[in-house]
């Protein structure tokens, strides 16, 4: 009879605490393979946009290409319609703030294109997961990507990234920090990528060219999560003085894809920023979440 107890007593314990993990788990699986495109329609894909441009067809626009692997939008199909036409030259890709490096904007290329990926992160937990994931991917455990810990400033980027290994030109550096993000970018100067994706502040309009003022411990959460980062009309200015041109964004037009002036010019042209906010969603943000910090302080550029 005791042992029944004890028996009945675990399995309500099991059941309260292991049902909803497995639930959690299962309902994450879901979400994370629903819309994945596997290895080989992404080469199909390659493929395919090669032939649209070597035909001279007109080409689909970033609505059009936009999936999720790994990101956390539609960032991978963009990015692979972007280096199926500009090709690559090392397949060597730094992400700063990477996340757990499951869901990010370099993961992609890594995993399912053999990329060379240089992965940081401020969350010592993050790397430990992310190390461990690309330790057992089947298509990585060879030769897994770099994931350092660190806080990113502006001070200490440059040594992180070449004492890392990566110096020169490079093929993509993806930034997303929700933070000073502009500064990052304005900072690096030990690689020259030729692709370049960076989070923006949506809630911003085309027009203004602002960011949050630089402070290397900047937290937002310190202050207000939408009080972080910097607008369109901010990067596409950096851009342009770091020799680098806006050829759009994803959708929602929080995350900027730029390319090197002079790559690919003649395939990708320059595009208006305003044509990048237009969606709802952000749209949305200019009306009433720019309201709730539009009085923080916030830096002309």
């Amino acid at each position: 009879m005791m042992k029944e107890k004890i028996k009945s007593s675990t399995r309500r314990l099991l059941d309260r605490v292991l049902v909803p993990y497995f639930e959690q788990y299962q309902a994450r699986e879901v979400i994370n393979t629903t819309s994945r495109v596997d290895k080989a329609a992404q080469i199909q894909l390659c493929l395919e946009y090669r032939r649209i441009w070597r035909d001279h067809e007109k080409l689909p626009t970033f609505d059009d290409v936009g999936f999720r692997s790994y990101s956390q939008n539609e960032e991978d199909g963009i990015l692979l319609f972007l280096f199926s036409l500009l090709g690559t030259t090392n397949k060597k890709s730094v992400e700063i703030c990477a996340g757990d490096g499951v869901e990010n904007n370099t993961a992609n290329l890594i995993i399912n294109h053999g990329w060379n990926g240089l992965l940081f992160d401020g969350d010592e937990k993050n790397v430990a997961v992310g190390r461990n994931f690309y330790a057992h991917c089947p298509d990585t455990w060879v030769f897994p990507p770099t994931f350092a810990h660190a806080w990113i400033d502006a001070e200490n980027i440059n040594t992180l990234i070449t004492s890392n290994g990566f110096e020169g030109e490079i093929d993509l550096l993806s930034i997303d920090l929700d933070g000073v993000d502009y500064w990052i970018w304005k900072a690096i100067d030990c690689i020259r990528p030729r692709v370049v994706v960076i989070e923006c502040h949506n809630i911003w309009t085309a027009d203004r060219a602002v960011t949050v003022p630089y402070r290397p411990d900047f937290n937002k959460f310190d202050i207000h999560p939408d009080y972080s980062g910097a607008s369109l009309g901010a990067l596409v200015k950096l851009g342009r003085q770091k020799g680098y041109r806006l050829v759009g964004s994803n959708r929602y037009g929080f995350n900027a894809f730029f390319v090197q002036s002079g790559l690919g010019e003649d395939i990708f042209p320059e595009v208006d920023p305003a044509s990048c906010l237009n969606h709802p969603q952000a749209i949305r943000g200019q009306t009433t979440r720019f309201h709730e910090v539009k009085n923080y302080e916030w830096i002309e550029v």
